[in-house]
Formats: structure tokens, C-alpha cells, sequence
């Protein structure tokens, strides 16, 4: 069994993943267990610089805040801001203060000078403008809809005056109040106004799409996606937040799934442009359905990924991440029975394993799964193993 697992592993490079698979894929999705650790976002970056100079990658797109993301974009592509300004408001969730994020946006924006604009690299981010304590207010989005659409498309089309929206949207501490988030009774997401809101963001949405053959040639193609990256944010903002209202007991499970589900469309719209590499917990980027406990109430839903898979199917390729060890959070060395323990085994600190091969070498009898001391790391389900078209092995993680 020992030469079995090793004939499966190989180095941890963008040509070895590429021979995983059947052809390039249009999105390769590398998952992590775990976030905030640079070792494995600087493996990350690595692979992406691999993918950008052999295999013709463009775009990278990770777990963050799609609205901040375009904060990072344009430094990476026209060097606007500084890069400071850029890691304070370019990214959600704490992830700006990363060194290795840090790393990421200056290699880009250093390939980037000097290049013509069709080969220059992308930064995207792809989650909703969502926190686990709530959700933002559709304010940004909805206006800067209204905005485009005002400068060039007739006033007669449009569904509402800029004014109607301020009025309607009110302050934006009603939308962001963290107790809505375990308080349905305090969400603003089914008063009047929201309804009234979801419906005039619909037409506008609606009024973007009638439009598209006189806006891509009136206005830079990047601006009409801008456009619907905005569109996309607010409807998804709006009912969002209509959920968060919600009293029933499917209220988080509807909750989870919008999320992903916003997620998802933002990374099919990142699939238009150009190959790329995709970047965030392996729980959103899975094919099987995700699961988790919150609140003590078990939670299952389809993750992005195995949305974006349906639609896509071999353009879309999932890589995983497992790790050894974590010790700094109490992640100690895997028991031996488990998936981890077997590659913990191995004497590399870190390989690619072709996972479909090594689910067939452990056969019908499925190793143990492994349990995490530690909330923050979630381990590999090896009943989803041969889902996976690799896995990324790293056998310790120090302290970032």
C-alpha cells in the first residue's frame, strides 16, 4: 500500500497539475482547510506565477469582498493608489493585512508595468460583500448600477431617480446591523422599502441586459462587466438580507447557499475573461455538497464550486489542500489511519497527489476521517477524495 501512495504523489508545480488533467481547464480551483496562514497562500502565489508564465493564465480570483476587489485590479493593471491604500481597502476579512497577499499584488502590478493592456494580469475577488456577522449594505452596488446606466442609456428607461434610491436605502447602519445577523426581528431585508428596492434593482439589472448591444460599444467592455459585477452585488445583497429577515428554520441554510451562490456567478463572469486561477476554502470550491454546524444546527449546501461545475464540467478542475500539521492552533501530527497520516508518512514536506489514483490504491475500505482539535481547520473527507482532481499535501505549517 506504502509504494502504492507513493507512486501517486509528485512535486507541487502548474505542469504536474496539468497532467492531472485532460486538457487545461478554463478555472483551476486550489482550495485551502484552513485560512490566514502565508504558507500556503505563498504556495499559492507560486502555482499562479507558474500558471501565468507556462500555461497562460490571467486572472487570479480569491475569497474576498468582489466590490474591495476592484480596489486591487486597478493597481494591478494601471498602478492607481499606492499599494498601502490598496492592502487597507483592496480586501475583506482581515486578508490585507497577509504578507503574502501583500507579495501577490506587488508581483502583479511589477508583471503587469510596462505590458500592453490585453496581456496584463487581473485580480478579482469573488465573494459577496459579506461578513460572518452580517452582510453590507446594497447601497454601493445599487448606486453605481444607477450611475452607468443613467450616463448612457435614456432617462425615460430608467425604473427610479438617484434620489428615489437614497430615500428608499435610508442610512446604511439599518442594513449592517450585526444582531440582524442571529435576530431576524432586527433585519430592515422585508420592510417595504427593501421590497420596494429589490424589485427597482431587478429593472434595473433587467434594463443593463436590454441595453448590452449599444453599451459595449459605447462604453469600454470593462466597464459593461463592471456594470454587471454591480448588478450581480446588489440583487444578491438585497435578497440576501430579505433572508436574513427570515423566521423559518431554513433560514441559514438559505443563508449559506446564497452566499455560494453569489460567489459562483462571480466566478463564471471571471470565466469570461480569461483562465483563472480560483482561491479560496476548499468548502466553497468542492463539487459534493458542503456541510458545517452553526449554532448547533447542522448546515448542507451547494458550495460555488460544485454550482460552477455543473455548468462548466472539465473547464472547471478542483485541487485541494490537506496539511499534517498545524501546531501553533493544536493540530498535531495525524493519526496514521487517516488520509493525512498516510501522506503524513511520506518524506516530502509537501506534493501533489493525484487523488482519483489514490483513492483507487486505498480501495473500498475508506481510511478513517481525520477529527481537528481546531475549528479553524477542517480536514479532508475521504469519501470525497476521487471528487477532487488532486490534492495538494502539506505535512507542517508553521506560524505565519
Amino acid at each position: 500500500m506504502a509504494t502504492d501512495i507513493k507512486d501517486t504523489v509528485h512535486a507541487v508545480e502548474a505542469a504536474a497539475v496539468m497532467r492531472l488533467l485532460p486538457a487545461r481547464p478554463r478555472l483551476l480551483a486550489l482550495g485551502e482547510p484552513t485560512h490566514g496562514e502565508d504558507t500556503l497562500l505563498d504556495l499559492r502565489n507560486e502555482l499562479f506565477r507558474q500558471l501565468v508564465e507556462q500555461e497562460g493564465y490571467g486572472t487570479i480570483a480569491i475569497e474576498s469582498d468582489c466590490m474591495m476587489g476592484l480596489v486591487v485590479d486597478d493597481y494591478v493593471t494601471s498602478g492607481t493608489g499606492t499599494l498601502d491604500e490598496v492592502m487597507a481597502h483592496g480586501f475583506s476579512h482581515g486578508w490585507g493585512a497577509s504578507a503574502a497577499n501583500r507579495e501577490l499584488v506587488r508581483w502583479m502590478r511589477a508583471h503587469n508595468d510596462g505590458r500592453p493592456v490585453s496581456e496584463r494580469l487581473r485580480f478579482a475577488g469573488f465573494d459577496g460583500p459579506l461578513e460572518i456577522a452580517g452582510a453590507a449594505s446594497p447601497r454601493q452596488a445599487l448606486t453605481a448600477l444607477h450611475g452607468y446606466l443613467a450616463a448612457h442609456v435614456d432617462e425615460g428607461l430608467l425604473p427610479s431617480t438617484a434620489q428615489t434610491l437614497d430615500r428608499l436605502l435610508g442610512t446604511d447602519d439599518r442594513w449592517t446591523d450585526p444582531a440582524a445577523m442571529t435576530d431576524p426581528s432586527q433585519s430592515v431585508g422585508q420592510s417595504a422599502e427593501a421590497s420596494r428596492l429589490r424589485l427597482l434593482a431587478d429593472d434595473l439589472v433587467a434594463l443593463l441586459d436590454t441595453q448590452t448591444p449599444h453599451l459595449i460599444t459605447a462604453t469600454p467592455r470593462d466597464h459593461w462587466d463592471r456594470a454587471r459585477l454591480f448588478g450581480r452585488t446588489a440583487t444578491g445583497l438585497l435578497r440576501y438580507h430579505y433572508w436574513m429577515a427570515d423566521t423559518s428554520p431554513a433560514r441559514m441554510t438559505r443563508l449559506v447557499g446564497l452566499r455560494d451562490r453569489m460567489m459562483a456567478h462571480n466566478i463564471l463572469a471571471i470565466a469570461e475573461r480569461s483562465p483563472a486561477l480560483i482561491h479560496a476554502h476548499n468548502g466553497h470550491l468542492q463539487r459534493e455538497k458542503s456541510s458545517m454546524t452553526m449554532g448547533g444546527i447542522p448546515l448542507e449546501w451547494w458550495s460555488a464550486g460544485a454550482l460552477v461545475s455543473a455548468r462548466l464540467g472539465k473547464e472547471y478542475a478542483f485541487v485541494a489542500t490537506a496539511l499534517g500539521t498545524i501546531r501553533h492552533q493544536g493540530v498535531d501530527t495525524p493519526p496514521p489511519g487517516t488520509v493525512e497520516g498516510l501522506l503524513y508518512a511520506l518524506p516530502e514536506d509537501r506534493y501533489l497527489v493525484d487523488a482519483p489514483r489514490l483513492a483507487a490504491a486505498l480501495g473500498d475500505t475508506l481510511p478513517a476521517p481525520r477529527v481537528s482539535p481546531w475549528f479553524g481547520y477542517a480536514p479532508l473527507d475521504p469519501a470525497q477524495l476521487a471528487d477532487s482532481d488532486g490534492v495538494v499535501f502539506v505535512k507542517d505549517v508553521p506560524q505565519s
